[in-house]
């Protein structure tokens, strides 16, 4: 799983050609504990003026400056943190395609936008590519052809783009800074449940749909946001948006917990 950020922009970074790797990482946390894991990364990106890499694997996250080393074909990554200090309100946003997406980060601008200190990150996962569409049918990855391959990757990277354009300009125009983090993963819940301890995400903000809230009131943990919801840290505040507005949890009676809709 790999992830890639871009700081106070109005445009996504190109992606470069993908390539994936085994990968051994040492990076700090937010609080400077240190951790290793083992990754397997794609979409390598070289660091420039305005962009720096995320490469996110499932058991950890190294962050910003990335310096990369080839050796006997795996990649081997040092990295430098900055600190994220000077009284930064971070706040993360969870957005994919649905318009839910787009009320979150609306209401994340009118609600939780204190300050110029306030950065948002937009999370956006996109799920791993096991097949290629063809003349005929989707094949395997590894049955079509190299050249194959990276065309339809590169179709796949300019719809992200073009998705996270619309998110980033209505920061922009509210003149807020804002970060984007892409996740290769087939399963949403989970790669973002991963990254609140990871990053230590305090202030987390999901869209759901209208079967997706249906699915929180049930309870049956079926949908992203329910899931997280239940299986959360307990030091993340986490507020679900639906229509524009937050849903709210009450507990009636000490016994169990309904879900309503805030008037504003």
């Amino acid at each position: 799983m790999s992830a890639w950020i871009t700081k106070e922009t109005g445009h996504l970074q190109p992606e470069e050609e993908e390539e994936e790797t085994s990968t051994t990482t040492t990076a700090p946390y937010h609080n400077n504990s240190y951790t290793n894991w083992k990754a397997s990364t794609s979409e390598i990106e070289e660091e420039n003026s305005s962009y720096e890499l995320f490469e996110i694997s499932h058991d950890g996250v190294p962050m910003e400056t990335i310096q990369e080393e080839q050796f006997e074909g795996i990649s081997m990554f040092s990295l430098d943190v900055h600190s994220r200090g000077g009284g930064e309100d971070c706040v993360y946003v969870a957005v994919g395609k649905s318009e839910s997406s787009m009320d979150a980060v609306s209401w994340t601008l009118k609600n939780l936008v204190n300050n110029d200190s306030t950065v948002v990150y937009l999370i956006h996962i996109y799920p791993e590519i096991h097949h290629i569409p063809s003349p005929l049918g989707k094949l395997p990855k590894n049955q079509v052809s190299p050249e194959q391959v990276e065309i339809y990757m590169a179709q796949e990277r300019g719809k992200r783009r073009e998705l996270l354009q619309k998110f980033i300009r209505i920061c922009s125009a509210s003149k807020v800074k804002v970060d984007t983090m892409l996740i290769e993963s087939d399963n949403v819940a989970k790669a973002i449940m991963d990254l609140i301890p990871i990053l230590n995400i305090k202030k987390l903000v999901l869209g759901t749909t209208k079967s997706g809230l249906r699915r929180l009131r049930a309870r049956k943990g079926s949908g992203i946001a329910d899931q997280i919801l239940q299986n959360a840290s307990e030091f993340c505040d986490i507020k679900v948006i639906y229509d524009g507005k937050e849903v709210m949890e009450q507990t009636i009676g000490g016994i169990g917990i309904t879900l309503s809709i805030a008037s504003c």
